[in-house]
């Protein structure tokens, strides 16, 4: 194993890690590891390796949630289904994009990322929600629009996009924050697939990188659960430490990227 291969394992062991421990927004942290810790030189496909390693990722939490009956299936299919066509668009569009450019884009995106984690997400009163012949009218326009939305932003940036899908199914179902966040996992599985193929196509994603990523994000998410349960309320407290360091990493991101048409 190459020493670059380490640093993919042990990359993807830190995104696992904070997934596990504060349970989202540690995926926004693969394109910059990709590109400043392993060394990947495009920005385009340290894009496409990312959404890649976090669309199998949620595909496996995915599968515990299911498990745990969190999924609101048709809601979550229907979010998906839209915004899969959102992803493939943004993705085309991030592809023709001007790879420094499109980096110092990302940077800003880290910042919304860390600004939002620091609100406290909310979920609905309606746990019995559920897509049907009787409820369509009232819930698909709305978890049509909030997919596409989502979706586009996704496969723009090649992240997995949970920070927004989760509040997105909220404000479309008022589903309670549980199932919004097992739901979620479904839209991230689909845009982070749909964004890999799009770049896949024109050979932009390293599965070696990918695959390690994905490794890694297995055994630190292990660890981070088992730490998470230790920590109890001192969780939000990691919320907020984690949030600043996005920001930081946002703002050094964004910076690097200008800095290049300076």
């Amino acid at each position: 194993m190459e020493f670059s291969d380490l640093l993919s394992l042990g990359s993807g062991a830190l995104v696992g890690l904070v997934l596990g421990l504060i349970g989202g927004g540690g995926s926004i942290l693969a394109v910059p590891l990709m590109v400043y810790v392993v060394g990947v030189d495009d920005p385009h496909v340290a894009i496409g390796t990312s959404a890649a390693a976090v669309g199998a990722t949620a595909f496996a939490n995915m599968i515990h949630h299911w498990r745990l009956g969190t999924v609101k299936w048709g809601c979550a299919l229907a979010f998906a289904a839209s915004g899969v066509a959102g992803a493939m668009g943004g993705s085309t569009l991030g592809k023709m994009t001007d790879g420094e450019a499109l980096l110092s884009l990302f940077g800003v995106a880290m910042i919304a990322v860390g600004l939002a984690m620091l609100r406290k997400r909310k979920g609905g009163e309606d746990a019995g929600v559920y897509l049907c012949r009787d409820t369509a009218g009232r819930l698909l326009p709305r978890l049509i629009a909030s997919g596409l939305l989502v979706g586009a932003l996704s496969g723009f940036f090649g992240i997995g996009g949970g920070f927004l899908v989760v509040p997105g199914l909220v404000a479309s179902t008022a589903m309670p924050i549980l199932n919004a966040v097992g739901s979620s996992l479904v839209s991230v599985t689909a845009f982070g697939s749909t964004t890999a193929a799009n770049y896949a196509l024109d050979g932009l994603v390293d599965w070696r990188i990918a695959g390690l990523f994905v490794l890694g994000g297995m055994i630190g998410g292990l660890g981070g659960a088992l730490l998470a349960r230790r920590l109890g309320q001192g969780k939000e407290t990691l919320k907020r430490i984690f949030s600043a360091v996005v920001i930081g990493v946002g703002l050094f991101v964004a910076g690097h990227g200008a800095s290049a048409f300076i």
